[in-house]
């Protein structure tokens, strides 16, 4: 039994007891080397004998090596991956070397966690991951990523690190950290092991391991009573060498045995006796090992007892010793088809710069990447650099090591290396993507300037060789000089040089460049007049940016807003998350699920904007891009000011606001969510609050971006009804200058009742050409307010009659969206007019559901499974189930076959 331990072994009981009534949870149980964090998934394990059980543990000499970890616990469950989704299945065998390569690094979270939940149908899963402080980064990523989604799938998982420095940072998951036992508790765990000895020398000892239980067990047989020092005692040296004393009085073979078993990263027996094979030993040697009980042996593999016993064996053989384990080990992998991990048992064998060890590395790295292991790619490529004898295959290694690292969102790790790779870069090729690495490490925390002209200069060294690659990284240089606070230079410089690449006129790439100079030419104050037409250019730009990838269509999909063409944006990004979806591109789905949430809501579509806001909220959040994050909250913030929902905006508005310390150009997609401040105070009549808030804005340091551009004709409202109209003639000019350059129906409805509100004599003209210009493209938030605005309008004339008609209009649309505030607004004018109006707005069926609740019944009411929901939403079939169970009752029915028939 554990000593000391009782409220540890309730926080994991009550994990346990949930499972099997299908509930999961993550816990990762910190604490220095001996403290009992082995002990208490031990216990985990005995406690619960009806849970299926798998296991892994990190090994130090393996963290570089990719999967390892995840090959250890999910080796087991191979014969289940055929069950998973397409993009998920090829996710895990191509991390596994089955298949051609798939799918991102969190396409692989996903599909762990589909695994998980697939075994979960048969039998509660509890998964144990020992020395997770040495598993390898992708291992790491897919099973926090995995561990964080958990839901409703009958699955726990325990994590034991060590605790220190940022070993093993999993935010959003519960932590239990374990100090050392009470000296009760400790002297309770002496007796139970058999351990006399005096109680003064008793007591010396407890008070010099500080109650850690392992050195008290493993102690006493190394030191004896004089032996003990005064004060603590370094534990992981002292405990090692209880352990190496232990190992060493095994028969010289035998130890040889041990050490390609600790070298080994798979914990597959066959692997460690087809290595020793190549050492001249075999089962016999492993005999002597396993009656010490320093080791396992079972069916599904070999386990030393303790993660420290494996680091004895390890660290206590020589630098020789370890290099011919290694060696043997890299024989039978390469005699197995397994190249890449032949070249990383070499590669962590060698002790100097070899050629031959940093290719095969090199080409592991590139069949890694190609996987999406890259954050194992970026560390294979790191030490192939290191192994490197000539130094531009160093510098050209630690290029590709960097982008990788980027790739995987290891940034500041990427910006480090690059920063110290950089001075040695002598070829253009690899100081262009050194200072691309850099920039987009800049570009995360928000520092724009500093990546806009790391990317310019880029661009400069590469625009004559790569003239492509030097084209997106301009375009990337223009997007952060918009991202940012006004500088028309920084806008403006990147498109110009554009024109210095040797492009044919008839290049596709040019479409997406004069897309950009349409969508900046207001704010740049350029003309127009001799730029092919916009609607010729859309579809060439979209054309081109889908063969080029996600970040090209990512770039389509925003200048396209902000040239007014917010049906195209819709359409780009729903490719866009489509693309991602069925090719496992997670990582573009919260920018693309964002541009779509704020496209929605533009467009009238709320409860698809909640969906998709809400999905890129948690992806983005899950991925670490906060960026995204603001802007999707953003787009929420603009929903819940629509409906009148004070306290959902204000927090959606936090949400996308940052730090007042943050970078200038951090707080990109925040204006959004100010805006939408804004728009919350008008509907709910607090006109000079509204007013100063969306002044506020619009007099900020971000004068060009779509938010402050597109708030004008609130702000216009606001300045009329405090009777200060001529305080915004300015802005209303350039809104109208910019409306008549994306010439859209909508951009040109809100100038004329702008109009209609600053010029009192043409109102009616005004009010009626905006209504027709709404018919034409519809948005229906914003026809329903030019309709209660003409109706105001028509009643202060007592045309009573003619303004019910436009006060109904109004007072139907803004029930249909949920608009709360100004429905109410409506029905008080319907009242003065002199109309009865009873309350009788029809209420959103699906208004009582979450986002997602909303998501799932939208999907299953499309007629998808459960598991088909699961693969779009990257979830586990069994959460889909629960969140269909909770719906049901709020929608008022009893199964899935009604739900169809409420859409």
């Amino acid at each position: 039994m554990l000593r000391g331990r009782a409220s540890e072994q309730a926080t994991i009981d009550r994990l346990l007891d949930a499972a099997p009534d299908g509930g999961s949870g993550a816990l990762v149980v910190r604490g220095e080397p001996g403290i009992g964090k082995s002990a208490l998934l031990a216990y985990a394990r005995e406690r619960s004998p009806e849970l299926r059980v798998l296991h892994a543990s990190g090994i130090e000499s393996e963290t570089a090596v990719p999967f390892a970890g995840l090959h250890q616990l999910l080796r087991p469950a191979r014969d289940r991956l055929a069950a998973l989704p397409g993009p998920q299945r090829r996710a895990l065998e191509g991390a596994f070397g089955l298949g051609e390569p798939s799918g991102d690094r969190f396409m692989l979270g996903a599909a762990v966690l589909s695994l998980l939940s697939d075994l979960a149908e048969d039998a509660p899963v509890l998964c144990l991951i020992d020395d997770a402080h040495w598993l390898d980064r992708a291992t790491v990523d897919a099973l926090l990523f995995a561990a964080r989604r958990l839901d409703r799938e009958g699955v726990v998982m325990l994590f034991a690190t060590r605790d220190y420095g940022a070993v093993l940072e999993a935010p959003g998951i519960a932590e239990l950290r374990l100090d050392g036992l009470e000296p009760s508790a400790a002297a309770d765990l002496l007796d139970d092991a058999g351990e006399s000895m005096p109680p003064a020398v008793r007591d010396h000892l407890v008070a010099a391991t500080e109650g850690n239980p392992l050195a008290l067990l493993e102690l006493p047989r190394l030191i004896s009573a004089e032996g003990v020092r005064a004060g603590p005692i370094r534990l992981t040296n002292r405990v090692v060498d209880a352990f190496h004393h232990q190992v060493r009085a095994l028969p010289e073979n035998s130890q040889r045995l041990l050490l390609v078993a600790a070298a080994d990263d798979t914990g597959d027996l066959t692997v460690v006796l087809r290595a020793a094979a190549e050492l001249g030993l075999g089962l016999t040697e492993l005999q002597p090992a396993e009656a010490s009980g320093l080791v396992l042996v079972e069916a599904d593999g070999l386990a030393f007892r303790h993660p420290l016993v494996r680091a004895a064996v390890y660290h206590g053989a020589t630098l020789a010793e370890r290099t011919a384990a290694h060696g043997a080990l890299a024989a039978s992998a390469e005699a197995n088809g397994d190249e890449d991990r032949g070249a990383w048992h070499l590669a962590i064998a060698a002790t100097t710069p070899d050629e031959t060890v940093a290719a095969k590395l090199e080409r592991a790295g590139t069949r890694q990447a190609a996987r999406n292991g890259q954050a194992a790619a970026a560390t294979g490529f790191e030490r192939a650099a290191q192994l490197s004898p000539d130094g531009t295959d160093a510098v050209r290694r630690m290029a590709l090591a960097c982008e990788a690292a980027v790739a995987s969102g290891q940034l500041e790790w990427a910006r480090g290396r690059a920063h110290r790779a950089l001075p040695q870069a002598r070829d253009n090729a690899v100081r262009a993507r050194l200072l691309d690495v850099l920039a987009r490490a800049e570009l995360s925390v928000g520092t724009l300037d500093r990546a806009h002209d790391l990317l310019v200069e880029a661009a400069g060294l590469v625009g004559e060789a790569e003239p492509d690659r030097a084209f997106w990284m301009l375009v990337a240089a223009a997007h952060a000089g918009w991202a940012g606070p006004t500088n028309e230079d920084q806008i403006a410089g990147p498109l110009d040089q554009v024109d210095d690449l040797a492009f044919a006129p008839d290049e596709p790439l040019l479409a997406v460049s004069w897309l950009i100079r349409w969508a900046t030419a207001v704010s740049l104050g350029r003309s127009t007049n001799r730029y092919p037409p916009l609607a010729e250019v859309l579809p060439r730009a979209r054309k081109a940016a889908a063969g080029a990838g996600a970040n090209a269509l990512v770039e389509v999909a925003s200048f396209a807003f902000i040239a007014g063409r917010d049906e195209v944006s819709n359409e780009v990004a729903l490719e866009l998350v489509g693309r991602a979806r069925a090719e496992g591109m997670l990582f573009a789905l919260p920018v693309a699920l964002g541009q779509l949430a704020l496209t929605h809501v533009l467009r009238g579509r709320h409860r698809e904007a909640l969906v998709t806001g809400g999905e890129a909220v948690r992806i983005g959040r899950d991925l670490g891009q906060p960026m995204w994050v603001r802007y999707a909250s953003g787009a929420l913030a603009y929903v819940a000011a629509i409906e009148g929902s004070a306290e959902a905006c204000v927090r959606y508005a936090a949400d996308a606001e940052v730090a007042a310390d943050a970078p200038d150009g951090a707080a990109t997609g925040t204006e959004w969510a100010r805006t939408a401040l804004g728009l919350l105070d008008l509907g709910a009549g607090r006109v000079a609050e509204a007013y100063d808030r969306l002044l506020s804005v619009r007099s900020g340091p971000i004068r060009h971006q779509s938010a402050v551009v597109r708030c004008v004709p609130d702000l216009v409202e606001a300045a009329v009804r405090l009777g200060r109209a001529a305080e915004v003639a300015e802005a209303f000019d350039a809104y109208a200058h910019w409306a008549q350059v994306v010439d859209q129906p909508w951009a040109a409805a809100l100038v004329a009742r702008c109009r209609a509100l600053l010029d009192a004599g043409s109102a009616e003209r005004h009010f009626e050409e905006a209504l027709a210009l709404h018919a034409t493209d519809d948005r229906p938030f914003e026809r329903g307010r030019t309709s209660l605005l003409y109706g105001e309008f028509l009643r202060r004339r007592l045309q009573r009659g003619e303004a019910r008609v436009h006060l109904g209009t109004a007072l139907q649309l803004f029930e249909s969206l949920g608009a709360a505030p100004w429905a109410e607004r409506a029905r008080m004018e319907l009242d003065a007019s002199g109309a009865s109006v009873a309350r009788t707005s029809v209420p959103d069926t699906f208004a009582s559901l979450t986002p997602q609740e909303l998501q799932i019944t939208q999907l299953a009411a499309q007629g998808l499974t459960n598991r088909d929901i699961a693969a779009q939403l990257f979830l586990s079939p069994r959460t889909v189930a629960y969140h269909l169970y909770k719906a049901y009752p709020k929608l008022g029915i009893a199964s899935r076959a009604e739900l169809a028939e409420l859409r």
